[in-house]
C-alpha cells in the first residue's frame, strides 16, 4: 500500500465528507478510495471513519489521526515547494478562528488584505465566540479576546484594547448629569450578555478603585448590536475601544468619565504548537500581529 497516498485520500475524505468527492478529485473510482482507506484502517488497527449509505464521519481516533495526517501533508507540501524553489510563494490552506464581533468588524477585512498579498494561500475564516479546540477542530490560528485561554495551546498576547464608558449625545441631552462614578447608578446600563459581571462596574483612577452598581433593561451577546444600542441612545455602557473608538472620534458617541479607566481587553493569537509551523502560518501570524496593533482602539499590551 502507498501509505502517503492513503494518508492523502483519508485527509481529503475527512475534509470533503464524501468518498465520491475524493474519487472525483483524485480521478479514481469511489470503490478504490473506499478500499485504500479500509486497508489503512487494517494496517494501523484502528477504525478511523464511520460509514453510512449517505454520509461519513470520523471516530474520536480518526479526528486525532486526521490532525497528524494533515500536518504530514503540510510538511510534505512545504518540502516539495522548497526543493522546487517555491518556498517564498507559501501555498496551502489556513483555517482561522475568531470572535464574531471583531471578525465581522475588522478581521474579515484583514484576511482579505492578507490574501491580496499572498495569492497562493487559501483561508477559511470561522467566526464564533466559543472556546475552540484547535487540534480537534483543525484550527491553524485563533484570534481570542480576553480570557481564559486553553492550556494546551501556544498563546501570544499581541495587543490590548482599553474599555471605555460611552453614551450618545442624544441620550445625554435628556439624562441626569454624569460627573463621577456614583452617577452611573442613575442611568440604564446596556451590558454584554454572558461575559460582563451582572450588577457592578469597577472603575480606577490611579490608586483609587470604585465599584458601582449597574442595572438596565437590556443585555445582548453581540458586539455590533451593543454598538448600535449606544448609537440608538438606549442608555450608557462600556465597550472595548476597538468597537467604539471610531464613533467617539466622529462625535457619534461621547466618552464618559475619561479620567477613570476600566480593565483592558487583551488580544491573543493562538496556535497548536511552536514546532514545524508552515511558512504560511508564520507569515499569517506576523501579518495579524502587525495589523491588529494598528487598528483604531488597539495598542501594545503594556500601553493599553
Amino acid at each position: 500500500m502507498d501509505r502517503l497516498q492513503a494518508l492523502r485520500l483519508f485527509t481529503r475524505a475527512v475534509e470533503l465528507g464524501s468518498f465520491s468527492a475524493v474519487a472525483r478529485e483524485a480521478r479514481v473510482s469511489q470503490p478504490t478510495v473506499s478500499k485504500v482507506i479500509a486497508a489503512l484502517e487494517r494496517d494501523i488497527g484502528v477504525r478511523l471513519i464511520e460509514r453510512t449509505t449517505t454520509s461519513l464521519s470520523t471516530t474520536n481516533e480518526g479526528r486525532r489521526f486526521y490532525q497528524r495526517c494533515r500536518q504530514l501533508a503540510d510538511d510534505y507540501a512545504d518540502a516539495v515547494a522548497e526543493v522546487r524553489g517555491q518556498a517564498q510563494q507559501m501555498i496551502g490552506k489556513l483555517t482561522v478562528s475568531g470572535p464574531l464581533g471583531l471578525g465581522e468588524f475588522r478581521l474579515n477585512a484583514l484576511v482579505v488584505e492578507f490574501l491580496s498579498r499572498h495569492s497562493g494561500i487559501e483561508v477559511e475564516l470561522i467566526l464564533n465566540d466559543r472556546m475552540v479546540d484547535l487540534v480537534e477542530e483543525g484550527i491553524d490560528v485563533a484570534v481570542r479576546l480576553g480570557g481564559p485561554l486553553p492550556p494546551d495551546a501556544v498563546a501570544r498576547e499581541i495587543a490590548a484594547s482599553p474599555r471605555i464608558l460611552v453614551a450618545s449625545p442624544g441620550y445625554l441631552a435628556g439624562a441626569p448629569a454624569l460627573r463621577c462614578p456614583d452617577d452611573v447608578e442613575r442611568h440604564p446600563y446596556i451590558g454584554y450578555a454572558g461575559l460582563e459581571p451582572r450588577g457592578n462596574l469597577t472603575l480606577s483612577n490611579g490608586a483609587q478603585h470604585v465599584s458601582v452598581a449597574t442595572s438596565g433593561p437590556y443585555r445582548v451577546n453581540s458586539s455590533l448590536s451593543l454598538r448600535q444600542c449606544f448609537l440608538d441612545g438606549i442608555g450608557i455602557g462600556s465597550a472595548p475601544a476597538w468597537l467604539v473608538q471610531d464613533l467617539v472620534e466622529s462625535g457619534d458617541l461621547v466618552r464618559l468619565l475619561p479620567e477613570w479607566t476600566l480593565p483592558s481587553q487583551s488580544v491573543h493569537l493562538l496556535y497548536p504548537t511552536r514546532r514545524y509551523l508552515p511558512r504560511r502560518t508564520q507569515t499569517f501570524l506576523q501579518f495579524m500581529m502587525a495589523a491588529i496593533r494598528t487598528l483604531p482602539g488597539f495598542a501594545l499590551p503594556d500601553a493599553a
